[in-house]
């Protein structure tokens, strides 16, 4: 994929343009949307997140649910042995690595902070395996924070159109957050994401058919 250099990227009115148009040809924001992966509260969003990584969609669930029928609190992940966590998140892969993690997650988040998931981007990234994503992901859907999480769809749209560009998700999202308008705070994520499944995607975009080619540094590029 290529990349818009900072010299290129788009100004603050297409910026603005951009996410108008997005806002217009994007379903946004679905009714009922939650928590990732549908988990219904903060600390099953968090494993949830953690469990997803390098893990498909269908694997990520299995996973989950098969610990939550153990386990649906830090104190009671904790108390289950090693062995029977790793069994029950065997599906979503690197089982050994997650079981540590996981501990890891749920003793800091009992011992620094009684347990209670923490509401600010700060007080998620204080906590192991929590990274940028996951932080803006559960601040987004289950504390109703207006920002918005870039995940490997948003951070391909960002750098390709020339919105933001950053090397890895996380200074993409530092970078998007510090160029997008208020407005589009909301609903951003869900426009992007949508785009990049549906229009920008990894391989053959649609770019002739694409609403804002006319913004994007990259069309421009091979035009």
């Amino acid at each position: 994929m290529a990349k818009a250099k900072d010299a290129g990227a788009l100004t603050r009115q297409e910026i603005e343009t951009l996410y108008r148009r997005l806002s217009e040809a994007m379903p946004g924001r679905t009714r009922g949307a939650k928590g990732p992966k549908g988990q219904p509260d903060a600390f099953r969003s968090c494993i949830s997140c953690m469990l997803s990584a390098q893990s498909r969609d269908t694997n990520t669930a299995k996973a989950a649910s098969a610990l939550f029928r153990l386990a649906k609190t830090p104190e009671e992940i904790l108390a289950l042995p090693d062995e029977e966590i790793a069994a029950a998140i065997k599906p979503c892969g690197l089982y050994n690595m997650k079981t540590r993690n996981l501990r890891k997650f749920c003793t800091a988040l009992v011992e620094d902070h009684g347990g209670v998931v923490p509401n600010t981007r700060k007080g998620l990234l204080s906590l192991p395996g929590i990274g940028r994503k996951c932080a803006d992901i559960v601040m987004s859907f289950t504390f109703g924070a207006e920002v918005i999480a870039v995940d490997t769809h948003v951070h391909r749209v960002c750098n390709r159109t020339g919105l933001a560009t950053g090397k890895t998700e996380a200074k993409t999202a530092e970078a998007l957050e510090a160029r997008s308008p208020e407005w589009a705070m909301k609903d951003g994520h869900f426009w992007l994401i949508q785009f990049g499944k549906a229009v920008c995607t990894a391989r053959a975009p649609k770019c002739e058919t694409c609403p804002i080619n006319d913004l994007c540094v990259w069309y421009r590029a091979q035009k």
